[in-house]
């Protein structure tokens, strides 16, 4: 089996959570790996991995202005980007109704605008030189849908049309793109660094108080493992052939088939109204 060539990831919010797992993994696989962080005791900590391999890029992706001239520097530095994994963002927990548009547009700041940001950071190279892949991590919550999460799905949704979009825009460049949707994984995603809306309205009492104890109870025992996901990412980034969209957990795959044939159902009950609306249709 031929070894897999060494390449350069750049790869957001390695500080913790699966972050942190797919820069190890990258690392411990002997690639380089630029990692953001936002925290000069951060970026100590990873350059401390494997000095020679890691470095660590002092950026907030919601600093939209900054990124060029920092992936510019990164990949002076570093060398030119062949792996852009946009996984920086967080979860906003809230009822649409309770929920502010600054609490939205913090969301989509953070999910959607920062990875497209970094996105056209990295085009120009990696047309230029007709090769590249970018990895957009969504989430089960790109596809699916629960109640009390609507921004944050919101963002995921728009993540994953962009994405698809904007794989076949770069296909005939020879640069793959693919939104990496993983299910409940064992971080902080629902703890510290989730943002909760507080609670004001009493009608939603009964939908979202169970969800919120719920969501907070299952904080740290997600079924999903971090590590697992991360060689998930290896393999995608050696294969020949990457999917548009990848979904990671039993529990992702269990929802996103459930979703496939409540929709193939609905279909076929509305088809004949569907099909009434175009000119000559009886």
């Amino acid at each position: 089996m031929a070894i897999p060539a060494s390449k350069t990831f750049l790869i957001t919010g390695v500080s913790s959570g699966l972050g942190r797992a797919f820069a190890e993994a990258a690392l411990n696989a002997g690639h380089r790996v630029i990692g953001t962080v936002r925290r000069a005791g951060d970026a100590q900590a990873f350059a401390a991995l494997v000095p020679d391999r890691a470095h660590p890029l002092m950026l907030d992706v919601t600093d939209f202005d900054a990124i060029p001239a920092a992936v510019a520097d990164a990949e002076r530095q570093a060398g030119v980007i062949d792996v852009l994994v946009n996984n920086a963002g967080y979860g906003h927990e809230g009822v649409l109704e309770e929920s502010s548009i600054d609490d939205l547009q913090r969301q989509f700041s953070a999910n959607v605008f920062g990875p497209v940001a970094m996105v056209k950071a990295v085009l120009p190279g990696m047309r230029k030189r007709r090769r590249g892949h970018i990895i957009n991590v969504s989430s089960m919550g790109g596809f699916i849908t629960m109640p009390g999460i609507s921004f944050y799905c919101g963002s995921k949704f728009a993540l994953e049309g962009i994405s698809e979009a904007l794989g076949k825009e770069l296909a005939s460049f020879g640069i793959r793109v693919t939104a990496l949707a993983p299910g409940q994984f064992r971080t902080d995603w629902a703890g510290r660094s989730m943002d909760r809306t507080p609670r004001t309205i009493d009608d939603y009492n009964a939908v979202m108080d169970p969800i919120r104890a719920t969501r907070q109870a299952k904080s740290g025992n997600q079924p999903g493992d971090p590590t697992k996901a991360a060689q998930a990412l290896l393999a995608l980034v050696e294969s020949e052939s990457p999917p548009v969209r990848l979904f990671l957990g039993d529990d992702a795959l269990g929802l996103v088939e459930q979703k496939l044939e409540a929709m193939k159902v609905e279909l076929g009950a509305w088809d004949a109204l569907s099909r009434s609306t175009s000119f000559g249709a009886d």
